[in-house]
């Protein structure tokens, strides 16, 4: 048999649904109550300008009041204020809004959906996260109102009568609980009306009510609000000035250090999203600093880095968002899976590259300039948004070892279209002074990104091959003229056995060549494929599975140096050792030894100075 029937809601299993589940944090119940008071404001000021009310010249205003012997804490507004019908209607009905009702009665007089806040009616009763009871004074703006007092104590029932509140407006009296009791310190209330209302709409005063007995008859502070109504992303850009914009920055973030530059958001279409992006200095070299975005809506902050807004690679920068037209949750703490909010991502993703590209065109000395700090952040983007690397890949720079910045296509290409690169510019001293001694150039890529990069590069740009410099020799490098008739060729295979025999490593893969650098005796090559999947395994752990061979090393012997060319009139014993001195001074200028191989050298330096 066929039925129908009302879902019934019981308030007592409701309300700890409430208070352990709803939000993430308990100190967000300050940011809640608060927002009801700049929404209670916010209709006051709508209807004062469409002659729904008188407006009485009163300054808007919230005031939040720590009582720590009354263990209370009170927000208080002069806002619409309510009568006893409507905290009948608001406040007694659990997730019925009184914004979202507001909003529907009036939105064909006002834009009064601007500024509001609240949309679920689930707010005020946040407060019960850190009270056991919680009272309401109000009195509505309506001429010849009774101000009415209403209390309850969490459970579903509540008290409702008249008081004698004068003055428009309403005031929340969270008496705290148990629970509670580390809201009930000035410090922490100041830290939370920061995190929160920093940039909430109208100004909000705080004060102690034993701090101000403390200080009776001593001369009073001028008092200040504790947030900024006006935040710097809500001004035009053109009106904004750099000290305004670093001014900001300082506001906000506790960095000693000042931004690159900025980019200053500012959409009215399709949505409505606002805010400033800084690029920050990066101070370490190796390591991607982590940016911090914080997203607010309507002024009202929300959270930091929410990854379905700000794409991954953009959690690099440091910034504000503000985009009333987020899709939140009830909490007001995420977001809802919505398209729209792809939309919005991929429009700040495109803002940030066009801001790029227009200092890249109209300012590269100034870009330049900053490309060491931005350049993980560009490539980080690139790697995981092809589409961004589409808009970047002809803004990439890329420093040579002749401090020269270049585009890809400006790049030096040798033989089979390689590019060669640099990882240390330490480590591979003797490379770099190889390739500068023979007119030769390579890039820079010193960061712990770049070993993933020069993958993705090759991937996407299928046509050319990136090297390290000491990877192998290019043909550039070798010295293919004829030996003189009075010159001896020497014979390379006893050559390559005499290194053989004195070194015995077997693993080693050992070379002769002529190289036109004729100062050093030997260098050691290290396969390029090998040593990448190490590279990646130790950054990401193991990826390509575990790997503990090490790279192939070809130690190539310099058949053009002086020394190599004599080795074959030394004893037995000296050859020995002036062949391991040589391979020591190869690895040195590879990479760095161990304490066992250090040990050695310095030893063998010892034995070969004794010689002379």
């Amino acid at each position: 048999m066929k039925r129908e029937g009302q879902i019934k809601v019981d308030s007592e299993n409701l309300f700890p649904i409430i208070k352990k589940w709803l939000y993430s944090d308990k100190d967000i119940f300050l940011r809640e109550i608060v927002a009801n008071s700049c929404d209670a404001i916010k209709k006051y000021k709508s209807l004062c300008s469409i002659g729904e009310a008188e407006d009485d010249g009163i300054t808007p205003r919230i005031d939040v009041i720590l009582d720590r012997d009354a263990k209370t804490l009170t927000v208080k507004d002069n806002g619409i204020g309510m009568t006893d019908e409507e905290v009948e209607k608001y406040i007694t009905q659990v997730a019925f809004s009184g914004a979202k009702d507001f909003i529907e009665k009036y939105s064909d007089k006002t834009d009064a959906e601007g500024g509001i806040i609240g949309h679920f009616g689930l707010g005020f009763y946040s407060a019960y996260m850190v009270s056991d009871t919680v009272e309401i004074n109000t009195l509505s703006y309506l001429k010849d109102s009774q101000a009415v007092h209403w209390s309850s104590d969490g459970s579903k029932t509540y008290e409702l009568d008249d008081c004698d509140k004068s003055d428009r407006g309403t005031e929340i009296i969270m008496h705290f609980s148990e629970d509670g009791m580390e809201f009930c310190d000035t410090l922490k209330i100041r830290s939370v009306l920061k995190k929160y209302c920093h940039f909430m709409p109208y100004e909000i005063y705080f004060k102690c009510v034993q701090d101000e007995k403390e200080t009776e008859g001593e001369e009073m502070p001028e008092e200040k609000p504790v947030n900024i109504t006006n935040p710097l992303w809500l001004k035009a850009p053109k009106d904004c000035t750099v000290e305004e914009y670093e001014d900001f920055y300082r506001e906000v973030f506790p960095d000693i250090n000042l931004p690159l530059f900025w980019i200053h958001l500012n959409v009215d279409y399709p949505f409505n999203l606002k805010g400033i992006l800084y690029f920050p200095k990066q101070t370490d070299k190796l390591q991607v600093m982590p940016g911090e975005i914080k997203l607010f809506s309507n002024q009202v902050y929300i959270a930091d880095n929410i990854k379905e807004v700000v794409p991954e690679f953009l959690m690099l920068l440091k910034g504000v968002i503000d985009c009333p037209d987020l899709p939140l949750n009830v909490s007001r703490s995420f977001l809802q899976n919505d398209g729209e909010v792809a939309k919005i991502s991929k429009h700040i993703t495109k803002k940030v590259a066009d801001k790029l590209v227009s200092v890249f065109k109209n300012e590269r000395k100034e870009y330049e300039s900053y490309w060491d700090d931005i350049s993980p952040f560009i490539k980080f983007g690139c790697i995981k948004d092809d589409k961004f690397y589409e808009r970047m890949k002809d803004i990439i720079l890329y420093k040579t070892i002749n401090d020269e910045f270049k585009t890809f296509g400006e790049l030096p290409k040798l033989n089979d279209n390689k590019v060669y690169y640099v990882s240390s510019t330490d480590v591979q001293a003797q490379y770099i002074k190889l390739f500068k001694d023979n007119d030769l150039d390579a890039i820079i890529l010193e960061h712990n990104i770049d070993t993933h990069f020069v993958t993705y590069l090759e991937y996407k740009e299928q046509d050319v091959k990136f090297v390290r410099i000491d990877s192998e020799i290019d043909e550039v490098l070798k010295n293919d003229e004829e030996t003189s008739e009075n010159e001896e060729k020497p014979d390379d295979d006893k050559l390559i056995e005499i290194f053989k025999t004195a070194l015995g490593m077997d693993k080693l893969e050992i070379k002769a060549q002529s190289l036109k650098t004729t100062g050093t005796p030997a260098i050691i090559t290290i396969n390029e494929y090998q040593r990448r999947i190490n590279d990646m395994n130790r950054i990401y752990g193991n990826i390509f599975g575990d790997n503990n061979d090490k790279a192939q090393e070809t130690l190539i012997i310099n058949t053009a140096n002086p020394i190599v060319e004599k080795l074959e009139s030394f004893e037995d014993d000296q050859q020995k050792l002036i062949c391991r001195h040589i391979y020591d001074l190869a690895a040195i200028s590879q990479r760095r030894l161990s304490a066992a191989e250090l040990e050695g050298f310095i030893a063998r330096s010892v034995e070969v100075m004794q010689l002379l």
